[in-house]
């Protein structure tokens, strides 16, 4: 198949003069892990496969910056344990990938734990984080995600373990979680201590509830409880960081150690240049007009059907998700958009990018901003009679040991 090259994006300037600065903070360290530019791509199931992570640390190198630290899809420890295929490929990086970095759900201590051997003893991470802080019913109904930290001595089971079968490899484990599951029942605080005190490398918290899902404004000031909490290991801000400068405002405002970012990056891989030059304290920002668009959207549907193995119609349709990302803001008809959002080949994806206006340029704020759905506030969906105590009784531990997903929790 023919193959284009990374499209080279145009910059702007938000100063007539780029002038050299200083960096805004020193590299981050987690564990043994450099990472130059304090950014963290954070795993999102279905978004952050080795396609989508090559575009970004592409764009990221491509202002000749380290491009920061790109976590995998998240992947459950019963599927590594048991060997599912998909959960293997979840966890197997490209040559050029490094650090590697895996995400690892569970809700049994015991199988969180070998899922990390594994990782690390047959060599397939770099860096293995633990997820506490998914918010959606299939995970929380099970007691995991972020529901899980509420009975602190599971979750102390699993990080103890997770951070053990680590250490001789000199593998680091981090933790990223959510406030907690509602108002009422915040346990960030608590765990991240805990967290600090078991070996963890480092701790990120996405300032919002699993009540509240993503809706509304994440509450940074937690962040900054947070930081204030948790003192020999870097603490980590996720929640709303759609540009450069929303990351730079969160350090600014919460004084964390580096930025986890998510949602913001979907059908922008090229934020991660911005990110990249506004950690150097550098102006430039990357403005691609719609052909800069499309060359991103082709290059991201090759490298799908190269990571599926060249199953080009398998890469098509997990491609179609992203194409309402990528086209927000731009002035592109429905009829086109529907088209692109059902594509089969690659032939025919080039064909519909061809026949869009080309020369569109940049569309200014109708393309900055939020991505995806926000939805609502919910009440979690958890076991039931978990809120009646921190403590994991023997009924739950046994609901927990038949709780594990199959792949991925996201």
């Amino acid at each position: 198949m023919e193959r284009v090259s990374a499209p080279t994006l145009d910059t702007t300037t938000t100063a007539s003069t780029a002038r050299a600065s200083a960096p805004v903070l020193p590299p981050l360290q987690i564990g043994p892990i450099r990472v130059d530019t304090p950014v963290v791509l954070a795993p999102m199931a279905g978004v952050t496969n080795k396609a989508f992570r090559t575009l970004c640390r592409e764009a990221g190198a491509s202002v000749g910056e380290d491009p920061g630290l790109y976590v995998a899809e998240m992947v459950t420890s019963r599927a590594l344990v048991e060997r599912n295929p998909e959960a293997l490929r979840i966890v197997t990086f490209g040559a050029d990938e490094s650090p590697r970095s895996a995400q690892v759900y569970g809700v049994d201590p015991a199988t969180v734990r070998e899922a990390v051997r594994i990782i690390v003893a047959e060599d397939r991470a770099d860096h293995v984080d633990l997820n506490f802080g998914c918010p959606v019913p299939k995970v929380t109904r099970r007691g995991g995600g972020a529901a899980l930290p509420w009975k602190r001595d599971l979750f102390t089971a699993i990080v103890r373990g997770a951070v053990e079968a680590a250490r001789p490899y000199g593998v680091p484990v981090t933790v990223k979680m959510r406030k907690g599951i509602d108002d009422d029942h915040l346990t960030y605080l608590e765990a991240g201590r805990i967290a600090e005190g078991l070996g963890v490398a480092a701790v990120a918290l996405h300032a919002r509830t699993a009540a509240e899902h993503y809706s509304g404004t994440a509450d940074w000031s937690a962040i900054a409880r947070l930081k204030e909490a948790v003192t020999s290991v870097p603490v980590l801000g996720n929640g709303d960081i759609w540009s450069a400068e929303d990351a730079l405002r969160m350090v600014d405002e919460t004084g964390c150690d580096g930025v986890v970012v998510g949602r913001g990056c979907q059908g922008r891989p090229w934020l991660f240049a911005d990110l990249a030059a506004a950690f150097a304290g550098r102006p430039e920002r990357v403005r691609p007009g719609l052909r800069d668009v499309a060359e991103t959207v082709y290059r991201h549907g090759e490298l799908m059907v190269d990571y599926f193995d060249g199953d080009e119609g398998k890469g098509m349709r997990d491609l179609r998700k992203h194409m309402a990302w990528y086209l927000k803001g731009y002035a592109v008809g429905g009829d086109a958009r529907r088209a692109l959002a059902m594509i089969s080949t690659l032939a025919e994806l080039r064909d519909l990018l061809d026949a869009l206006d080309l020369d569109a340029p940049y569309p200014g704020e109708a393309a900055e901003g939020q991505r995806g759905r926000a939805g609502s506030p919910k009440t979690p969906h958890l076991p039931y009679g978990w809120l009646d105590s921190r403590e994991l009784d023997a009924e739950h531990s046994e609901r927990l040991r038949e709780a594990e997903l199959s792949v991925s929790g996201g």
